[in-house]
């Protein structure tokens, strides 16, 4: 506890300390006996027990078969986790209730001042100590006797006390439990929040193994093809080089027996030229009628039959989507059949 904040702020040392032993729950003067939570804040064993009580229904009492418990802090918001013993089992504050008897007797041994206690405005000299029930306001003793709630029905001061301070604990009781109802609901929106971006992350790379999947078979596809179609270019590319090779043969030939035939011809002797051109006639004869080589076909060299047409896979890409999930609408119908029940 910060006593030094406390005694700069105010005037009095006593009224500093006062305030620090003040219980957050009852808004009084700590009661024996104190307990200390582990976050050091300090409560009164039967405030700490109110609001065990109102974050656990359930839990019944020492000796239950259920088995710990948990609250917040009304201070800091700390969780405080408690074993079968409940509030039992928390440690006592010894040196707070040590300080609380001491401010006592230093206040028992102070003389009562005047404005110590809050004095009616009708009658100075006048304590407020009774309850107007009529009204609802504390008077003094005067107020009823004399003044203006003579007609009115009163009721001991401290008897009305004690029963709006219970009440306001009960009040606080419920506000705790339903903060650390809204605590744990803040908690599970939380847990939904990370395991929404945590599924979100494993769809994403779901999504692209499949198509980095799908991708990787259309590349495969595609060099088939490209195979396919470069064998063929290599077997027709082959098939006319032979041609080629073939036709030039034939020009070479043909080259040299024109180069002959042409060197008889230029024979001026008539016996010379005889004797080898019977022979020469009938070798360009048969060379111009025989020797007939291969042609390539009309069209030989399209490759209008390695055509792909894509646009069936096309539109597929393009109506890709995603499937409706089963479990989403069994779990939608489990909800209606709940609620229906």
């Amino acid at each position: 506890m910060d006593f030094q904040a406390g005694i700069l702020q105010d005037g009095s040392p006593m009224e500093s300390l006062e305030k620090q032993l003040i219980c957050p729950i009852c808004l009084e003067m700590f009661s024996k006996p104190v307990v200390i939570l582990p976050c050091q804040h300090n409560l009164c064993r039967k405030c700490a027990n109110d609001v065990f009580q109102a974050a656990n229904p359930y839990w019944q009492s020492r000796g239950s078969l259920i088995s710990g418990g948990r609250f917040r802090c009304p201070s800091c918001r700390h969780e405080v986790l408690l074993d079968r013993h409940g509030v039992y089992g928390l440690q006592r504050n010894l040196l707070v209730e040590n300080i609380i008897d001491i401010y006592k007797q230093e206040c028992s041994s102070r003389p009562l001042k005047k404005g110590e206690h809050p004095m009616c405005k009708e009658h100075e000299d006048e304590r407020i100590n009774i309850y107007c029930v009529t009204c609802e306001v504390p008077t003094c003793s005067m107020c009823k006797v004399f003044g203006a709630h003579k007609d009115c029905e009163v009721a001991p001061l401290e008897s009305v006390f004690q029963g709006q301070k219970t009440e306001l604990n009960n009040c606080i009781s419920m506000l705790v439990a339903g903060n650390d109802r809204i605590q744990t609901i803040i908690s599970q929106l939380e847990d939904s929040c990370q395991s929404t971006e945590e599924n979100s992350e494993a769809a994403k790379r779901e999504l692209c193994a499949r198509f980095d999947a799908l991708a990787a078979l259309l590349e495969e596809k595609k060099a088939e093809l490209l195979q396919r179609i470069s064998q063929e270019q290599a077997d027709k590319t082959a098939f006319i080089q032979s041609l080629i090779c073939q036709y030039k043969e034939q020009l070479e030939k043909s080259s040299r027996l024109v180069e002959t035939a042409i060197q008889a011809a230029e024979e001026t002797g008539g016996a010379a030229f005889l004797m080898n051109a019977k022979q020469l006639i009938k070798t360009i004869v048969e060379a111009s009628k025989g020797g007939r080589l291969d042609k390539i076909e009309q069209g030989y060299e399209s490759m209008d039959a390695f055509s792909v047409s894509l646009d069936h896979l096309t539109e597929a890409v393009h109506a890709l989507d995603f499937d409706p999930a089963e479990e989403d609408e069994e779990y939608f119908d489990g909800e209606e059949e709940e609620v229906e029940e």
